[in-house]
């Protein structure tokens, strides 16, 4: 007779029931399913974690600190270089009149310097050029020192190179704002049209998943996306650049997430009702190309007319670089943030209340 078969002992590790329970939550499984779609494409990859560190190397590399430029000029006479070479920042480069027009016209040289009636000087140049004005300055500050004038106040230069006064100090948390906007807006925007062109929103909601578990896994996997991709960029730019960090990490977070969780709450608005790829990809555009342009990413935003200041403070991506500059460049704490930290929170609460009111399901 037969004896029942022993029981095979199994080498396979157990997993503990309160952590298996977590794994088998639905929010836990849909979190999951983000993050391997998003593993599963090399372009993502490349523009979320790659692109910022080369445009931050390229950038910070071509806008580094350089000693001042030396400019080149123009005079058509011997008498007048003569005095003009005893300045250092000059190139001075003798021309016959019709010659040095011609240098002028295409940009080979800033300035060009040409005996006036009565013994005076004409000085021809483009004064929306700033080499133009700056050679403007050193020509006629050489001249007059050579005529023997004295400057009845003394001075001397102290430099100072403190990081944080840099452009790639300026530009670090510019790309930051713009990355953690580009990620938010295109991840949850492309990733909600493809699944809603595949069907796969409607067979999702014909199970007995809670609707709002599906939203949320694309807010939690952008949460959890963000330890890396602002940690690549921020550390990028201290080892390579030393870009000063003079908030605590606590604050950084902080306004990291904020930024993400409004930028997230757009893209789900621009894709609660876009039916195609096209659509979605034309909206999303018509959103972040003015915030390119306006919000100071790679230049001031204080160059734009006063008139457009209130409305360039107001959009998102402006509030969110602003405090990270303050932030990361200044040391300000959460008080100071306040401003900035409301306008994310009102583009927050706005945007996924509309879009949880009129997004489509099917």
């Amino acid at each position: 007779m037969n004896s029942a078969p022993a029981l095979i002992p199994t080498t396979r590790k157990s997993v503990k029931p309160g952590r298996r329970a977590l794994m088998d939550h639905p929010l836990a499984q849909l979190t999951l399913v983000r993050f391997r779609e998003f593993l599963r494409e090399p372009e993502a990859l490349f523009w979320v974690f790659v692109f910022p560190v080369l445009l931050a190397a390229g950038l910070g590399i071509a806008f580094r600190n350089r000693p001042p430029e030396v400019l080149q000029i123009g005079a058509v006479t011997t008498e007048l270089a003569r005095p003009l070479r005893a300045e250092k920042l000059l190139d001075v480069r003798e021309f016959s009149p019709a010659a040095g027009q011609r240098a002028l016209r295409d940009g080979k040289v800033a300035l060009l310097a040409v005996p006036g009636t009565g013994g005076s000087v004409l000085y021809e140049y483009d004064d929306t050029n700033p080499e133009g004005r700056t050679a403007r300055m050193l020509v006629d500050r050489a001249l007059q020192r050579a005529a023997g004038r004295v400057d009845p106040v003394g001075s001397t230069d102290r430099i100072l190179r403190e990081p944080g006064s840099r452009y790639i100090d300026f530009l670090i948390p510019g790309l930051l704002g713009m990355n953690l906007m580009g990620s938010a807006i295109w991840g949850m925007g492309f990733a909600i049209v493809d699944a809603r062109r595949k069907k796969l929103i409607k067979r999702l909601v014909a199970t007995p998943m809670p609707r709002h578990y599906y939203l949320l896994s694309f807010a939690l996997s952008r949460l959890l996306m963000l330890v890396v991709e602002v940690g690549v960029l921020l550390g990028f730019g201290a080892l390579a650049f030393k870009v000063p960090v003079r908030g605590s990490l606590l604050d950084i977070a902080v306004l990291c997430v904020a930024g993400s969780l409004a930028f997230g709450a757009i893209g789900l608005l621009i894709s609660s009702r876009a039916q195609t790829i096209e659509a979605a990809s034309g909206l999303m555009n018509v959103v972040m190309m003015p915030m390119w342009i306006l919000s100071g990413v790679f230049f001031s935003a204080q160059r734009f007319p006063d008139a457009l200041q209130p409305l360039i403070k107001a959009l998102p991506l402006t509030a969110l670089i602003d405090a990270l500059r303050a932030n990361l460049l200044q040391g300000a704490s959460f008080v100071q943030l306040a401003p900035q930290l409301g306008i994310l929170g009102g583009w927050m609460i706005v945007c996924f209340a509309v879009a949880l009111k009129i997004f489509r399901w099917r």
